[in-house]
């Protein structure tokens, strides 16, 4: 496996190697055993999630849940190409704020780890894209929360997003009340 360390603190991109021959690839794309022989302990997933988006630039997030249900993900695009972002939210962190925007697509197989205390979002760059991402906690609705998409300064693009009606809602990052402390 391929891994980059961000500047910002907690999110690892993990690209898998890919074996391939005239009858096409295969890849593993999750290794406990490999993940900590580069130095990486992440806790233990235990629900998968899969999600489908017809429309091109369809933009879901930016997501998180609070504690006790806070989850860390695991998001590859297993059909077209995403632009994958996560946004520290720790109240006490040198970066505060800031954020990690990744490419990740189908072709490459890339897959980006978002931890406990980041917001979570996608804008899909082709039409007819499928994410799936590995949490490390039950979906607890209770616990759902959203801030707005373009209230963080990321360079989504010149592009009007297609929204869900909760995301359209959500409060502004200015607004938001972080559950989620930095631990340095």
């Amino acid at each position: 496996m391929d891994i980059k360390i961000f500047s910002l603190s907690g999110p690892v991109l993990v690209t898998p190697r890919r074996f391939g021959d005239a009858r096409g690839w295969f890849s593993e794309t999750w290794n406990r055993a490999a993940l900590a022989a580069a130095g990486l302990e992440w806790p233990e997933f235990v629900q998968d999630n899969h999600s489908y988006s017809a429309p091109r630039h369809t933009l879901r997030g930016l997501h998180f849940q609070r504690p006790p249900h806070a989850q860390d993900k695991l998001v590859r695009c297993t059909r077209g190409m995403i632009l994958d972002v996560a946004v520290d939210a720790r109240k006490g962190s040198p970066t505060y704020g800031q954020h990690v925007a990744v490419e990740l697509s189908a072709e490459t197989g890339t897959q980006l780890y978002v931890p406990k205390g980041f917001l979570h979002g996608f804008l899909t760059l082709t039409e007819d894209c499928e994410v799936q991402y590995k949490c490390t906690d039950i979906y607890a609705p209770d616990c759902y929360g959203a801030v707005a998409w373009d209230s963080v300064g990321i360079d989504w693009g010149a592009v009007v997003p297609v929204l869900s009606e909760k995301d359209a809602k959500a409060p502004l990052f200015s607004d938001f009340e972080s559950p989620f402390l930095f631990e340095g």
